[in-house]
């Protein structure tokens, strides 16, 4: 049997084929246009699934269901998209709209909560039942399994570790709060941090890599830092901090297995999730006397979200 992954995201629809090992047999996507009324996105993404088939050869009874993660507070009991602002959707009850258009089985939720299910079921926390998976991106995306199930909170609307505050009266989030572990530890807050580094270091190499890349990014500081350049490791070890001590309060609560970081940043390799490591076993409760929590980089990827949707429609109708 075959399952079907879509990864709702504000710029692109992701779709999948994927088998029983979390392996993807082909995948499509198209642009998600989120202006258009929600009707629209679930035709495109039922032709998604139907161009799938199609040009993979396999009859619709060989598909058993369909996974759906999409970013926001996601009521999957009721199948109720309750809000998801980059897509306009308020109370979309997406698996009616999906059932105008096929009678197969489907299911929906929180894009990272399903992102963290498929590293538990067949990617970096493969063998664990207790995991954290964090996403450092535009924002600050986190999923928890517990005892092999997604931890959603009531109505879908918990797990937003993005939003646990470090700072209280800090920096300003995109979520109208202040002092959210996202305004501190997300890409966009590397970017950030690197930018007031620049303007306070004007002989940094960072101004030399900014000129020859076009811009500042989230690599900007990484590389300066690998060359000594001293603001540009004074950034470096900023940003450590800022995503370790979220990550020590969220291990101080769960305690899990082994956290997973994703995204863009978590390319810089092993040496940046040691750095990380070294600082969440030093001050996380019980510190050395305590099992240490290793972490690692997940390991899907950009098909996280494919893969994650379809484990959710494995776990929900095996």
């Amino acid at each position: 049997m075959y399952y079907v992954g879509i990864d709702i995201g504000g710029m692109t629809i992701k779709a999948g084929l994927v088998d029983e090992n979390g392996r993807i047999l082909a995948k499509k996507s198209c642009a998600t246009k989120p202006e258009r009324h929600y009707s629209c996105l679930v035709a495109d993404m039922y032709n998604l699934l139907a161009s799938l088939a199609q040009e993979q050869g396999i009859d619709f009874d060989k598909i058993k269901a369909i996974g759906i993660g999409c970013p926001g507070t996601v009521n999957t009991k009721k199948g109720i998209i309750t809000y998801s602002g980059n897509l306009n959707f308020i109370n979309v009850d997406i698996i009616k709209e999906f059932k105008k258009h096929t009678d197969l089985a489907v299911c929906v939720g929180n894009d990272a909560n399903c992102a963290a299910l498929g590293e538990v079921m067949f990617g970096g926390g493969k063998g664990t039942k207790n995991a954290i998976l964090i996403t450092l991106g535009t924002g600050v995306g986190t999923g928890f399994v517990v005892d092999g199930k997604i931890l959603e909170g009531v109505d879908g609307a918990g797990a937003e570790g993005g939003h646990i505050c470090i700072k209280m009266d800090g920096q300003q989030c995109t979520c109208g709060e202040k002092g959210c572990w996202e305004a501190y530890a997300s890409a966009t807050a590397l970017m950030r941090i690197t930018k007031e580094a620049m303007k306070n270091n004007p002989h940094s190499l960072m101004h030399k890599i900014v000129s020859e890349h076009g811009e500042v990014s989230g690599r900007t500081a990484f590389l300066a830092y690998k060359t000594g350049d001293k603001a540009g490791q004074e950034v470096v070890n900023e940003y450590v901090k800022n995503i370790a001590w979220g990550l020590v309060n969220l291990v101080n609560i769960f305690r899990p297995e082994i956290i997973m970081i994703g995204g863009g940043v978590s390319h810089e390799g092993e040496y940046f999730i040691k750095m990380i490591e070294k600082v969440v076993v030093k001050h996380a409760f019980g510190g050395k006397y305590n099992k240490v929590c290793p972490i690692v980089a997940a390991a899907l990827g950009n098909d996280a979200g494919i893969v994650g949707a379809a484990a959710l429609a494995m776990q929900e109708f095996n």
